[in-house]
């Protein structure tokens, strides 16, 4: 298994992803955690991304999940078939969550994963979707976003790819939900919740059972 997983954007050393996807590496850029924008607005920030992994040598492609809604796994396991991986932006994590679920593409990752077909990375959102829940995540999240976009209940349950919950954001006060990230973070270390916090800049790299902070905190 080989994830990328930054606190905020590409973090401050973004070479161990393009170690771990190589060199010219097909990405699919999934944004969904920003559906809850203006279209332009949206539209702005796939462009951002889709820049800094240019910037980076890799072949990023919007792949909207909405276009998928429905159709089950293999519309969305065939796309990602030919990638060498996944860049998930953050956002709201519990939009993300009800669009990987609802174009089946949270099983089709999972899998993906599991059998090493894939580099799964992001940032913010993107990490927090792996644990195993997200409950605490709506003080910062608008979890009531799912039903006004959606019409149905967000989702708790994470993917699981992860044993612990990731906070990102954490000591970052260049970071305006960092306040509250921090309080999160301590919440669970009272409640004796596994999770890991990161700061911006720095990012979690696994390969195999090998886990790796990289970067270094910004600001």
């Amino acid at each position: 298994m080989r994830l990328y997983l930054s606190s905020f954007r590409l973090g401050t050393d973004p070479t161990w992803l393009v170690r771990l996807a190589g060199e010219g590496a097909r990405t699919a850029v999934i944004a969904n955690a920003v559906d809850a924008e203006p279209p332009d607005v949206r539209r702005e920030k796939v462009r951002a991304e889709v820049d800094a992994l240019t910037g980076l040598g890799l072949r990023p492609f919007e792949l909207d999940l909405r276009e998928h809604a429905g159709a089950g796994g293999p519309a969305v396991g065939a796309v990602l078939a030919g990638c060498d991986a996944v860049w998930v932006r953050g956002g709201n994590v519990f939009v993300l969550r009800h669009v990987l679920a609802r174009s089946g593409a949270d099983d089709v990752l999972t899998e993906l994963l599991r059998s090493d077909r894939i580099v799964y990375a992001g940032y913010s959102a993107g990490p927090c979707v792996l644990g195993p829940s997200l409950r605490g995540l709506e003080a910062v999240d608008d979890a009531a976003a799912v039903q006004r976009l959606y019409g149905a209940a967000p989702t708790w349950s994470g993917l699981g790819v992860l044993t612990e919950r990731v906070v990102p954001h954490v000591r970052s006060p260049g970071h305006p939900g960092s306040p509250a990230l921090d309080r999160i973070a301590e919440r669970y270390r009272r409640e004796g919740i596994p999770h890991l916090p990161l700061r911006d800049g720095e990012a979690l790299v696994i390969r195999d059972d090998v886990r790796t902070i990289v970067g270094r905190p910004a600001g």
